[in-house]
């Protein structure tokens, strides 16, 4: 468990989404419970009636990245660059204004740039070592969202990526807050990010996932802007929320379940809001045992993904009054398991 003092504040947030760009349009949604996701085309994903998908069709990369630029990015690092740049508008952060040394990133992603990958690995496969694809190659590892968002916008502080199924986000998030509290870095973007491919939904398809865990999938960016309490009052930024506490476990032995759902709520079993990444289904032993006033599950409306954490914990923090308590819940049905508590607005203030 990772409990910080002083708070590790929330000063911006962006998503992207099947609801459109930004964290309004994914809020209204919630909001309003109208579902974003669309019937997957069957002429496109065979064997996929009745399924739908979360695809972020509103966003338009070259709204925020130059033509040449964008066509040699995967879309995975087309979302990480714009949320990035979105988050630190938000935050009030100009580029150039504080030591780039001092600002990092951390994302988790669950398939990266999937769609480049493949292409690279057909070129191989048809043509051997000559139909391999230089340009293609950079866009096929997994950390490339979170670098290439760092080369655009100057980030010279921690960079690291982390794959760690439906909980990649809250991975991202926990090692940017140490990343802050061991002096390692001033600011940190941290958040998740994934694209879907009609590949992948076939994949999905044949090994059986569209009926369990892949059902209802979608793909976005999600980012948050974290820094120390005291450095955003410095610079007199707004605070939005803080980040208090970051528990988590890996299973829930056989036998020991309530010890191990004790354990990851001992700091907070009782909020006002409590938002669930991941599956709903592996966090349902742990929402059982918190008292909550309501309960958000974006997920079912804008499409799960391995990494939404990012989009659903920045969610929680724009619903968040000043003083509120929220708690962001996140599973993986194997594990991990993560809950991450957070006050709205500057705890200074309250």
């Amino acid at each position: 468990m990772d409990y910080f003092v002083p708070a590790i504040a929330i000063t911006g947030t962006a998503a992207i989404s099947a609801a459109g760009v930004g964290i309004k349009p994914a809020l209204e949604a919630l909001t309003s419970g109208v579902s974003c996701l669309k019937p997957i085309p069957d002429d496109l994903v065979a064997g996929t009636a009745g399924q739908y998908w979360g695809k972020a069709d509103l966003f338009k990369a070259t709204d925020f990245i130059p033509p040449l630029k964008a066509r040699k990015l995967d879309r995975a690092s087309q979302f990480a660059v714009a949320a990035a740049g979105l988050a630190l508008a938000d935050a009030g952060i100009a580029r150039g204004a504080f030591p780039s040394d001092r600002i990092g990133i951390a994302l988790g992603s669950g398939f990266g740039g999937i769609a480049n990958a493949s292409e690279f690995l057909s070129g191989y496969y048809q043509a051997g070592v000559s139909g391999l694809s230089p340009m293609l190659f950079p866009n096929t590892v997994a950390n490339a969202a979170a670098s290439n968002a760092s080369i655009e916008y100057g980030l010279q502080g921690p960079n690291i990526t982390f794959i760690q199924r439906f909980c990649s986000a809250e991975s991202a998030i926990l090692a940017a807050c140490r990343f802050i509290e061991e002096g390692r870095a001033d600011i940190m973007l941290a958040g998740g990010v994934d694209e879907l491919t009609p590949q992948m939904m076939r994949g999905f398809s044949v090994t059986g996932q569209l009926t369990r865990y892949a059902s209802g999938f979608g793909e976005g960016c999600g980012m948050l802007v974290l820094e120390r309490a005291d450095h955003a009052r410095c610079r007199e930024a707004a605070i939005l929320a803080q980040i208090t506490t970051i528990s988590t476990i890996g299973l829930l032995l056989p036998g020991l379940e309530q010890t191990g759902i004790n354990r990851l709520l001992q700091r907070q079993q009782s909020c006002d809001r409590l938002s669930i990444s991941g599956i709903e289904q592996a966090a349902e032993p742990f929402t059982a045992a918190v008292q909550a006033t309501t309960v958000s599950c974006p997920g079912r409306l804008i499409g799960r993904s391995l990494a939404m954490g990012g989009t659903v914990l920045g969610l929680l923090t724009a619903s968040l009054q000043p003083g509120e308590q929220g708690l962001h819940l996140a599973a993986s049905p194997e594990g991990p398991y993560y809950a991450i508590s957070v006050q709205g607005g500057d705890a200074a203030e309250s």
